[in-house]
């Protein structure tokens, strides 16, 4: 079984935010980057799915030289080989761009199974997944919980609102967008980055670049606000108004 994962580079988590001058991106010059969170729930799901039924994992990226960073990473913790699709455009791309670039590696892999994460941690779409399965002709199914191969079926459980889930049964190949939490994550080993340095990557130019289907206007980073409420009453009515303000208002529960 082949298996194909998409992985993102993101600006990590303990990087403080700037945004750039022109108010429609961080400043990536000098921001410290990491494999996207659910991304990385997918490539363990897909390493597990190798280790129960054999075959291989394959990590493809989209994005500039950068990006090399967390195809390093992914090969280190158990991935056999990567395809970068190289191109500077593709680290602002919206998903419809990105999908087309995955779409193009991918094609030529006549992979039985992709496995993305459910979104990114910076744009938070959550479109590429579903993007990808259109181009390639693919069928999908997304907020995946658990993943069962059986022959040449599939069976998968998805996460519903409200504590619901479902069970569907999908023939392959196809596309699934991974919820993060769905396993627990392995890191890389010492034996692993060394590993990693032999395995390949393939790094391909990104297709012609397309017309973007979306554009950030504006981003800004929000400001911090206090205020003051009294709730003033008997201790018993002010006790069921401090609730309705949390639940209606602050919606902390």
């Amino acid at each position: 079984m082949k298996i194909a994962v998409c992985i993102k580079q993101v600006v990590s988590r303990e990087w403080q935010v700037r945004i750039n001058d022109q108010k429609t991106w961080v400043r990536d010059q000098d921001a410290a980057w990491e494999l996207n969170e659910p991304d990385a729930y997918a490539l363990e799901e897909a390493l597990r799915l190798k280790e129960k039924h054999g075959g291989e994992v394959v990590v493809i990226s989209a994005g500039p030289a950068r990006v090399a960073q967390v195809i390093r990473e992914a090969l280190a913790r158990g991935a056999d080989r990567a395809i970068h699709v190289e191109g500077d455009h593709l680290a602002t791309a919206d998903a419809f761009t990105a999908a087309e670039a995955l779409a193009e590696a991918a094609r030529s892999e006549q992979c039985d199974l992709i496995l993305t994460g459910l979104q990114s941690d910076d744009q938070g779409f959550a479109q590429v997944g579903v993007m990808l399965a259109e181009r390639l002709g693919m069928a999908h199914s997304t907020i995946i919980m658990e993943v069962q191969i059986d022959g040449a079926t599939l069976k998968v459980k998805r996460e519903l609102e409200g504590g619901w889930f479902q069970w569907i049964g999908m023939p392959l190949p196809a596309v699934l967008t991974i919820q993060s939490g769905i396993n627990q994550l392995r890191y890389a080993t010492l034996k692993g980055i060394m590993a990693a340095k032999k395995k390949e990557i393939k790094v391909v130019a990104a297709p012609a670049q397309a017309a973007a289907r979306q554009r950030i206007v504006s981003i800004y980073v929000p400001e911090k606000t206090k205020a003051t409420r009294m709730i003033d009453g008997p201790p018993a009515e002010a006790a069921a108004e401090l609730v309705r303000i949390l639940r209606d208002e602050a919606r902390v529960f």
